[in-house]
This record gives structure tokens, C-alpha cells and sequence, in this order.
């Protein structure tokens, strides 16, 4: 059985697919958070907006099938380190994997690695590594 202890380090942040991208950063901006970083998504067409209050960052971006209706999070990824090492032992230990192999994104500095796992309920857990 995984033991996320040895993997991560806390809550990553919070996925919200949004319609317009720029009001999001904007509403978001009137409650105090500040841009992270805006960037794009470019397998997806998407842009992307980190959005940062104290240690909670929100990942919003441009989708155009958002449902907009309360409850419509994505996935909430958690920070971990070893990606590679975690994604084999969540694989073994049966969980179901959206990717057949750990992905990766040219987001912040260095780029990040990531996977996800279905929940019971087919809520998603992403497991991501800044590099």
C-alpha cells in the first residue's frame, strides 16, 4: 500500500476548468489573490492562470465545456517528490490511472510532472512535481 507520507509534500493546488479566463483572474484578484502565473496549455488550447493567496494556489483555466454549476472542481493535486517511483507503486498497488504514463507540462521555471488517479467516485487526485 502507497504511503503518500513518503511522497508529498501538501496540497499542490485546486483545478478549476472556467469559461473566461480573464474575469476569473480578475474576480479572483478582488478577493486578494495574486497572479502565480498566466501561461497556456498549448496540447489542450487552453490558457492558465495560477492564482496564489498565502499557501493556497488555484489553477484556473480556459475551458469551454465548463458545467457552472457549484461543486464543478476538477481535481485537487497534491506536491510530491519521486514521481516516477510514486507512479509505479500506485500502479501496482491497482488505483485507476487517467495517464498511461507520468505527463508533463512546461509550467513554472522548470516544468512539472504529473499523473492522475480516479477516486471511488470518480474524483481526481493529481500527483504533481515541480522540477
Amino acid at each position: 500500500m502507497t504511503d503518500l507520507k513518503n511522497f508529498s509534500e501538501g496540497v499542490q493546488h485546486i483545478g478549476i476548468p472556467v469559461s473566461d479566463i480573464d474575469r476569473t483572474i480578475e474576480f479572483y484578484k478582488s478577493l486578494g489573490f495574486e497572479p502565480a502565473l498566466i501561461t497556456e496549455n498549448k496540447p489542450a488550447n487552453e490558457r492558465v492562470a495560477f492564482l496564489r493567496l498565502g499557501n493556497l494556489i488555484i489553477e484556473a483555466y480556459g475551458n469551454k465545456i465548463t458545467e457552472k454549476r457549484s461543486g464543478a472542481i476538477d481535481h485537487i493535486a497534491l506536491d510530491v517528490k519521486n514521481i516516477d517511483k510514486l507512479y509505479e507503486q500506485i500502479r501496482k498497488d491497482g488505483h485507476r490511472i487517467v495517464e498511461e504514463r507520468v505527463m508533463s507540462l512546461p509550467f513554472w521555471e522548470n516544468g512539472v510532472k504529473f499523473f492522475t488517479i480516479l477516486g471511488p467516485d470518480n474524483e481526481k487526485v493529481e500527483f504533481c512535481e515541480k522540477l
